[in-house]
């Protein structure tokens, strides 16, 4: 991966985690090692359920 690129990424992730979007990649190797016999969810998936979670109050913390 090329430095812009990795700046990039990060960029987008810091940008994300500040609106309190967890990053996608990150969550989906969560879901793979602590819980496996969990469907991965698609993006958009992944971001309604976020959105919910921040803000409707339900958490969305699972470990």
């Amino acid at each position: 991966m090329t430095t812009f690129a990795h700046v990039w990424r990060r960029l987008v992730q810091t940008a994300r985690l500040s609106c309190g979007v967890p990053d996608y990649e990150v969550y989906i190797a969560h879901l793979r090692t602590h819980h496996p016999e969990r469907k991965i969810p698609s993006y958009a998936e992944f971001f309604r359920e976020r959105q919910a979670a921040r803000y409707k109050g339900t958490g969305g913390r699972c470990c």
